[in-house]
């Protein structure tokens, strides 16, 4: 790849965000260099890119950094228009995507919530997340889903809300195994359910994915040790894959 050309990713393998930019990408067919960021010591070139948050990911494209993982989907897509669209071109749909992708976000800080010590607390906030995959569910059904069934989903047709389940839903087995928890049930999230199967089966999201056992056993360590997974910042990706790789980097 020239110089002039070259995209660089700076992510860490457990982290959500990461995956976002890493599957972009490769929907859009553009390659890639993957720095694998240990933030414990984080590089000299994480700091110069991301100066601001020292947050991955960071897509590096001729030389000029852009972070925040919804932002880089963005100029991935603006970027790279042939092809594949991540986001729709008429407003009023693209506003819509924009909308049910800031709730995956928020549904990640409820899912985050389960890893509470405390019985009551986590009890209360699986009502939270199961809540939300209602509210989810309904939402997207009636317009992502209104020509096409949740379970028949291509990887040359992905957008950016089936990349965001990707980073943040498709890791749900560790999660429910890990805590003991029933997070997706079929029976109550059908449409849910059999679009993240259907996306895990996708050749392209099974080699994006951190392995299963890493995962557990990332998410065990965070269990144990009772690592606070929530920031309250609002102005960058929170980073809670980052925190555990800042506490668990070179362990595994």
């Amino acid at each position: 790849m020239c110089e002039e050309s070259k995209v660089v990713v700076h992510g860490t393998w457990a982290s959500a965000f990461t995956k976002r930019v890493e599957l972009a990408l490769k929907i859009k067919g553009i390659p890639f260099e993957y720095v694998e960021e240990n933030l414990r010591n984080k590089s000299p070139l994480l700091l110069k890119y991301n100066p601001v948050h020292k947050k991955v990911p960071v897509l590096v494209h001729n030389g000029k950094p852009i972070c925040e993982s919804v932002i880089i989907l963005e100029y991935i897509d603006e970027t790279w228009p042939s092809g594949t669209k991540l986001l729709p071109q008429e407003p009023y749909q693209r506003a819509k995507f924009r909308f049910w992708a800031a709730y995956i976000e928020q549904l990640l800080d409820s899912v985050a919530k389960l890893f509470n010590t405390e019985k009551a607390a986590q009890g209360k906030a699986l009502e939270e997340v199961h809540e939300k995959l209602r509210i989810l569910e309904d939402g997207v059904k009636e317009f992502y889903f209104v020509e096409k069934s949740p379970d028949h989903v291509h990887a040359e047709k992905l957008g950016m809300l089936d990349i965001m389940m990707v980073g943040h839903l498709v890791a749900f087995k560790a999660q429910e195994e890990v805590l003991g928890v029933k997070i997706i049930d079929p029976e109550k999230n059908p449409f849910i359910a059999s679009w993240i199967q259907a996306l895990i089966q996708l050749p392209m999201v099974k080699e994006t994915l951190p392995p299963h056992d890493n995962m557990v056993g990332l998410l065990q360590f965070v269990k144990q040790t009772g690592i606070k997974l929530m920031d309250k910042s609002r102005g960058h990706d929170r980073g809670l894959e980052g925190k555990l790789q800042s506490s668990t980097q070179g362990t595994m």
